[in-house]
């Protein structure tokens, strides 16, 4: 039998690339307040300053005048130590100090840990329309939290048109063609016990971890279209235990006419993988025919990844098992002396 391989394609077709949303700093103060509390001090005139990096900036080594580099652009956060730096220092450095750092374009400051701007601050920034938003928690819980707000806002995205299935824990995303039958599987499979995604639209998310997450949209939300029927809506009907709003995403299942596909594989040897937003998945092809049980057979692709994730690959136990019993038919021939060609 064939050795194992792995076949790497460029994905389905129907995905599209979706450019970064613009992100302010309202936005972020909105989405933000259930956690930090931030609270305007200054520079509500630059509530709409974008922010453009997932990174942010302790400007300790700014306020100490060394500003070569100076990421400007990312969220700047003063916590203790900058404002136990700056009231060591005689108060023209110290107005020096931070005028300096308000003549660069910077989006927002945030004042950490229950520190206060200094008021003659706050006017240079209302001058300079850099909000500035005071924060009761630690410097490391802002780091922290709006470190990961800003990776998953700026995460690398895409649309692709499928449906997006939890079997078994595992995420399943079906594409294939329109008509082909997409929806229908979803929806035998939410009967089952499986839970919905999203249908139609998913918006694949890339984290800095290289973990392909899958959402629906905002406004279909859990709704399907089944061919015949029109609109449903998946939670009203099966309830809120058959949806979830995200998911990883670990199999891509090609739904495909049998007269498509070139040649079917039968062993599972040579193993596909598809390639979304440069992180790859496993890769199964399906080809369906009519009265084909495909919802048993999406079940079968979701346990037998569980099983290759637990160290099990059917396919590769039973080729191992067929060498080692050629390999000592062989040696039992050489022992007899026959030739074994």
């Amino acid at each position: 039998m064939r050795r194992s391989s792995t076949e790497v394609s460029p994905g389905s077709a129907g995905i599209n690339r979706m450019d970064h949303r613009e992100l302010t700093v309202q936005k972020l103060v909105d989405d933000n307040q259930s956690v930090l509390k931030l609270k305007w001090a200054a520079g509500r005139s630059g509530a709409e300053n974008l922010i453009t990096t997932n990174d942010v900036c302790r400007p300790g080594l700014a306020l100490a005048g060394f500003f070569d580099p100076f990421p400007y652009h990312r969220v700047q956060i003063l916590s203790n130590v900058e404002f136990r730096f700056l009231d060591s220092l005689s108060e023209e450095d110290r107005e020096n100090a931070v005028f300096k750092l308000l003549s660069y374009d910077i989006p927002v400051v945030i004042c950490a840990s229950g520190n206060r701007m200094y008021d003659w601050a706050i006017k240079k920034a209302e001058e300079r329309q850099i909000p500035i938003l005071l924060c009761e928690s630690s410097s490391t819980a802002v780091a922290h939290l709006l470190s990961e707000y800003l990776d998953d806002w700026f995460a690398p995205t895409t649309v692709v048109h499928g449906t997006l299935v939890d079997v078994f824990g595992i995420g399943l995303l079906f594409t294939g063609k329109s008509g082909v039958g997409k929806s229908e599987i979803a929806l035998d499979l939410v009967e089952r016990g499986h839970r919905l995604v999203a249908d139609d639209v998913v918006t694949l998310t890339r984290t800095a971890r290289g973990i392909l997450n899958g959402t629906g949209n905002e406004l279909l939300t859990h709704h399907m279209e089944v061919r015949g029927i029109g609109i449903i809506d998946i939670q009203g009907i099966f309830g809120i235990q058959c949806i979830r709003l995200k998911k990883r995403v670990e199999v891509e299942v090609i739904l495909k006419e049998w007269d498509e596909v070139d040649e079917a594989d039968r062993l599972g040897m040579e193993e596909k993988a598809a390639e979304l937003l440069g992180v790859q998945i496993p890769q199964v092809v399906l080809p369906i025919v009519p009265g084909k049980n495909i919802t048993v057979l999406a079940e079968t692709i979701a346990l037998n990844h569980l099983m290759k994730i637990s160290g099990l690959n059917a396919a590769q136990t039973l080729n191992q098992k067929l060498l080692e019993r050629m390999e000592r038919k062989k040696l039992a021939r050489l022992e007899l002396g026959e030739d074994y060609e």
